[in-house]
């Protein structure tokens, strides 16, 4: 049903890693879900109302894609077998192609529990005779999306040019306005600042005005060398 699934720990956890290739890809046909694995609260400016209407008008501003949050919970998030079973679920549900999980070193515990818990129920989601909901069905390919908290040079094996599509990323980013906005003294640059020097310096390397960077495990496949930037 899905050509890919973004998996986000916390709402704005998938506009700032990859907004603008969700609408680059929606916008070369793909069908591009998101699933919030939590509410993100609480946080000092939010609320669990005010995170909902946050949510729902950063994925209008990113032309609407299949968003659902999975209702685990916030700084306790972990790959229990539980949780995976319930991811499971939901990719036999979806049945995405590509799924894309945070990148798996990060100062946040629950963004690490994260790629964990998505690893694993990828293999469980193609298993038979389980209790499982749903025909059993296996995600071809894991790519990993950068929204880190530690301060490194990202380390991608390939970046996808986002110059087309910025504008609508930082619309959606500062949609969430008691994370990223609210939170933030005037005249210091904040978290969307740094994003956008982020996308521009992968852009500046890719010869482009922005990209943002992603990483795989696993070798990637080519049919052609005519898409590349460089």
């Amino acid at each position: 049903m899905l050509d890919a699934l973004v998996i986000a720990p916390h709402p704005d956890d998938a506009e700032l890693g990859m907004g603008g290739t969700i609408v680059r890809l929606m916008g070369q046909g793909w069908t591009v879900g998101i699933l919030d694995l939590t509410s993100g609260e609480p946080t000092p400016l939010g609320s669990l109302e005010r995170r909902a209407q946050e949510t729902a008008a950063a994925t209008a501003a990113l032309g609407n894609p299949w968003r659902r949050n999975l209702g685990l919970p916030n700084r306790s998030l972990e790959p229990t077998l539980v949780n995976r079973r319930a991811l499971a679920s939901v990719f036999r549900e979806v049945r995405p192609r590509v799924l894309f999980a945070p990148y798996w070193e990060d100062a946040h515990p629950d963004h690490t529990a994260a790629t964990k818990l998505v690893e694993d129920a990828r293999f469980w989601s193609k298993l038979s005779k389980s209790d499982i909901p749903g025909a059993p069905f296996h995600p071809a390919r894991v790519l990993y999306y950068f929204s880190v908290h530690l301060k490194i040079v990202e380390r991608p094996s390939f970046v996808i040019d986002v110059s087309d599509q910025l504008d609508a990323k930082l619309a959606a980013l500062r949609c969430y306005r008691s994370q990223l906005v609210d939170n933030q003294p005037a005249g210091v640059p904040g978290v969307i600042d740094s994003v956008c020097d982020r996308t521009r310096f992968w852009g500046h390397l890719a010869g482009v005005r922005h990209a943002e960077p992603f990483a795989s495990r696993e070798p990637i496949g080519l049919g052609s060398l005519e898409h590349l930037l460089l």
